[in-house]
């Protein structure tokens, strides 16, 4: 799960400069992620070829916290739960978009019929 940490990092970062001033240890600073993941959603849109451009259909919203085998494994649980495409997965802290990650599955794509979220 390391490659969250990379896409959370810059944003944690900015938040505990903002509270404290100063920048902190590794050890407060990962216990600050930690708080952060808690209150965080992750996003699954895949890429839709649209025109001569693309737009994203979104398919599931889940709570970081209960998003454990997206994490640990993003390629096999898109794979088993929406089969293949291009994926994006966009983190967000409440209101505040944190970032995000792309991921290429290949499969034949289940996640036509899947109802689109509002994203």
């Amino acid at each position: 799960m390391d490659w969250v940490w990379g896409i959370f990092q810059d944003y944690v970062n900015k938040l505990m400069e903002g509270e404290s001033g100063t920048r902190l240890d590794e050890e407060a600073l990962f216990a600050r992620f930690l708080e952060v993941m808690r209150q965080s959603t992750v996003t699954v849109l895949v890429q839709i070829p649209w025109q001569n451009s693309i737009r994203f259909k979104g398919l599931a919203r889940y709570p970081v916290p209960e998003a454990g085998e997206l994490l640990n494994d993003p390629p096999a649980f898109l794979h088993r739960t929406f089969g293949g495409g291009k994926f994006k997965l966009n983190f967000h802290h409440g209101w505040h978009f944190v970032g995000t990650r792309n991921f290429r599955v290949d499969g034949e794509p289940q996640w036509q019929a899947w109802p689109e979220i509002d994203v």
